[in-house]
C-alpha cells in the first residue's frame, strides 16, 4: 500500500552545518618519529656492509643517490598517513585506490617485505651482539632462530611494544648513531672529513650499468618507511600536521647518519673487517671500545624491536587479508586466555625462521632477497597516491598540479629501481614472485570460496575530514550515479523493505547504498593493526550483501558508502547534501538523520509493517554538492 504527499522531513529550515570532530590517537609527531626510526633506523647497521661486496668505496654514491627520492617518498608517505586515517598502507590505498585486488598483492608485497624485515633485523641483532660476547658468533644462526621464536611467544602471550618503550631504545640507538658521526669527525678533524669525501673515486668504474644497478640496490639502506602509514589509526590530530612532522625527523636523522655512516665505514676501514659488524667496528676505530659496545649493545636491542615490529606488522596484514576474504578466517581467530591471534602470529614467525635457516645465517643473501618485496610496495602506494590526487584534478590549484607532477616522477624512478631489480637481483625475484603468485592463488581461491556462499563488497568509507572527495570516489566520476540514495536499516525484516522499495525505484538508473555501522562497544585498536571499522563491521557486510544479491540484476550502476559507528548521526546527513540525489529511500525509523530540507514529495509504502519514504527532491532544493562542508 502507498500513500503520496508533500511536505518537509522537518518544519524547520536547515542552519549553518556542524562542524564534525574526529578523535584521533594519542601519539605526536616525536612518537611517530622514534616507531618509524625504530624500523628504518636500523638499515644502517647492516645496509653499507651489504653494499660494500659489490660496489665497494662507490656506495656512498648510490645511498646518496636513493637519498633524493627517499624524501620524495616521505612526502607522499605522509600523505597516504592523513588521507587514510584507518591505517593499512599499501593494502588500504591500494585497495581503494586501484581494486580490492590491488589490496591483496599490496598485502603480499609488504608480507614479503616483512618477512624479511624480520629474519633480517634479527640476524643482525645476533651478530652485533656477538660483538659484546665473541664466543656467540658460531651460534647466530640458532640464537636468531630462538630469538624469533621468543618473539612469537611474547605476541602470543599479548605482551607487545609500547610506542614510549620503543622510543627510549630509538633515542638509545641514534645517539649512538650521532656519536659515531661526531666521532669520527673530530678523529678525522675539519680536513681529514672533507677529503674522506674523495674516497668514492676509487672502487669500479661508474658505468652506466653500475650506476643503475647501485641506484636500485641503495633503496635497503630506506627500508622501513612503510611503518608511518600503519601508525595512522593510533596518530594524534591533526594528523596531517603530525605526519608532516614526523617525516621532516626521519628525513634530517637519516640525511644525517646514512650518507656520512656509510661512507666512512666503507673507507676508513683497513683489514679484512666483517661486514656485519661495521657500524661498532667504526666506533671502536675511531672513539674506542667503549663507544663500540654502546653501538653493538643499542644497536642489537633496536633490531630486535624491528624485528618484533615486523612480525606485528605482518599478522595485522594476515588479519587484514582475511577480513577482507582473501585469506582464510581462521587467521581471525583468537585465543581465549590471552585474546591474541594466535594463528596469524605462527604465519608471521614460521617463514622468517625458515628463511634465516635457509640462508645459512648470511646477511648478504638476505639484503639480495630483500628488493621485490620492498620495491615492489613502495611502487603500488605511489601509483595508488597519483590515481588517487588524479581523480580530484577538477580541484587542482598550480600547487597541486606541481605535487603531482612531482608525484608522478617519484613513482617512475621508484618503478626503474624495482624493475632493475627484477633483472639484476633473479634471486630476489624468484623468492618474492613466487610467495606473491602462491599468495594471489590462495587468495583468489579464497575470495571464490566466500563469494559461492554471498557477495563481496568492499564499500567506500566516508570521511568527514574529506568529505568531498569521499562521496567523489564513491560515484566514479559518474552524477547520475548517485540519482537515488537508499538508507539501509539495522532490523533485517525493514532492511528487507527498503531494499524491495530500493529495487522498484533504482532500476535501469544509478543508486547508492549507504550503511551506518553500530558503534564500537570498545576501542580495541592495536599498534600498527588495519583499523578499517568496515572489515570488523560483520553486521556491515551482511546488510551490503543482502543489497548486492537484491541490485545486481535490477541496478546496474551501483554504489556502496559506509559511515563508520563511531561517527555521529548527522553524518548521514552530510552525504545527502554531498551526493544531493534525486530521491531517497528510507525507513520512518531514519528518516530523522536527514537534514531538514523541503521535499518536493514524499509517498509512503507500507510492507510488512515497515513503512518506507520515498523523498523526491526537485533540482532548485538541492544543495550544490561542492559546497559540502564538515
Amino acid at each position: 500500500m502507498s500513500s503520496n504527499g508533500s511536505g518537509r522531513v522537518s518544519a524547520t529550515e536547515p542552519g549553518a552545518r556542524r562542524r564534525i570532530k574526529v578523535r584521533g590517537g594519542n601519539l605526536g609527531a616525536f612518537l611517530c618519529w622514534a616507531v618509524v626510526f625504530a624500523d628504518i633506523g636500523t638499515s644502517i647497521y647492516y645496509v653499507p656492509g651489504i653494499l660494500y661486496g659489490p660496489f665497494g668505496p662507490r656506495a656512498t654514491i648510490f645511498v646518496l643517490m636513493t637519498l633524493c627520492v627517499f624524501v620524495l617518498l616521505c612526502v607522499k608517505y605522509a600523505e597516504v598517513t592523513w588521507r587514510y586515517p584507518e591505517g593499512g598502507g599499501v593494502v588500504n590505498v591500494s585497495s581503494q585506490a586501484l581494486h580490492p585486488f590491488a589490496g591483496l598483492l599490496g598485502g603480499l608485497f609488504i608480507l614479503v617485505d616483512y618477512y624479511l624485515t624480520a629474519a633480517l633485523s634479527a640476524l643482525s641483532g645476533a651478530f652485533y651482539l656477538s660483538v659484546i660476547v665473541p664466543s656467540l658468533t658460531p651460534y647466530v644462526i640458532p640464537l636468531t632462530v630462538g630469538a624469533l621464536v621468543a618473539l612469537g611467544l611474547l605476541n602470543a602471550l599479548g605482551i607487545k611494544e609500547s610506542a614510549r618503550t620503543t622510543a627510549f631504545f630509538a633515542m638509545l640507538a641514534a645517539a649512538g648513531q650521532l656519536a659515531i658521526v661526531v666521532a669520527t669527525a673530530v678523529y678525522l678533524g675539519p680536513k681529514g672529513v672533507i677529503d674522506s669525501f674523495g674516497a668514492i673515486r676509487s672502487g669500479p668504474a661508474l658505468t652506466p650499468a653500475l650506476l643503475i644497478t647501485g641506484y636500485a640496490a641503495a633503496f635497503l639502506a630506506f627500508s622501513g618507511l612503510e611503518s608511518i602509514a600503519q601508525l595512522a589509526p593510533a596518530m594524534r590530530e591533526p594528523r596531517r600536521q603530525v605526519a608532516y612532522r614526523a617525516m621532516a625527523g626521519v628525513v634530517l636523522t637519516m640525511a644525517i647518519t646514512s650518507p656520512l655512516l656509510t661512507l666512512w665505514s666503507t673507507t676508513l676501514l683497513s683489514g679484512n673487517p666483517d661486514t656485519n659488524q661495521f657500524m661498532s667496528l667504526l666506533a671502536a676505530h675511531v672513539a674506542g671500545s667503549f663507544l663500540a659496545d654502546y653501538v653493538a649493545v643499542t644497536g642489537s636491542l633496536l633490531l630486535v624491536f624491528a624485528s618484533n615490529t615486523a612480525i606485528i606488522g605482518a599478522y595485522h596484514v594476515f588479519i587484514a587479508l582475511a577480513r577482507m576474504g582473501f585469506l582464510p578466517r581462521l587467521l581471525e581467530h583468537r585465543n581465549r586466555v590471552r585474546k591474541t591471534p594466535h594463528w596469524a602470529i605462527l604465519a608471521a614467525v614460521s617463514l622468517p625462521v625458515i628463511i634465516v635457516i635457509a640462508v645459512n645465517g648470511s646477511v648478504n643473501l638476505l639484503g639480495d632477497l630483500y628488493a621485490f618485496g620492498l620495491l615492489g610496495t613502495f611502487v603500488l602506494t605511489c601509483l595508488s597516491l597519483d590515481v588517487v590526487r588524479w581523480h580530484e584534478r577538477e580541484h587542482w590549484t598550480r600547487g597541486h598540479a606541481m605535487l603531482f607532477a612531482i608525484g608522478v616522477v617519484t613513482t617512475a624512478l621508484v618503478l626503474v629501481a624495482w624493475l632493475v631489480n627484477l633483472v639484476a637481483k633473479p634471486l630476489a625475484t624468484e623468492f618474492g614472485g613466487g610467495l606473491t603468485v602462491i599468495g594471489l592463488i590462495v587468495g583468489m581461491a579464497t575470495y571464490r570460496y566466500y563469494r559461492r556462499q554471498r557477495p563481496a563488497v568492499f564499500p567506500v568509507p566516508f570521511r568527514p575530514q574529506r568529505a568531498r572527495e569521499s562521496i567523489a570516489s564513491a560515484l566514479g566520476g559518474r552524477r547520475s550515479a548517485g540519482e537515488i540514495l537508499v538508507i539501509l536499516p539495522h532490523e533485517q525484516l525493514a532492511a528487507e523493505a527498503v531494499l524491495n522499495e530500493a529495487g522498484r525505484a533504482a532500476s535501469g538508473r544509478g543508486a547508492v547504498f549507504l550503511y551506518r555501522g553500530n558503534a564500537p562497544m570498545y576501542d580495541d585498536t592495536e599498534l600498527m593493526e588495519v583499523a578499517d571499522p568496515y572489515l570488523k563491521d560483520y553486521s556491515a557486510h551482511d546488510a551490503f550483501a543482502r543489497a548486492e544479491m537484491l541490485a545486481r540484476k535490477q541496478v546496474p550502476n551501483r554504489r556502496y558508502v559506509y559511515v563508520p559507528g563511531n561517527l555521529p548521526r548527522e553524518v548521514v546527513g552530510e552525504v545527502w547534501r554531498t551526493i544531493s540525489p534525486k530521491e531517497t529511500v528510507v525507513s520512518t525509523d531514519d528518516h530523522d538523520v536527514l537534514p531538514p530540507m523541503p521535499f518536493d514529495r514524499i509517498r509512503r509504502h507500507h510492507s510488512d509493517g515497515t513503512t518506507v519514504l520515498h523523498m523526491f527532491t526537485a533540482k532548485t532544493h538541492r544543495p550544490a554538492p561542492t559546497g559540502a562542508a564538515v
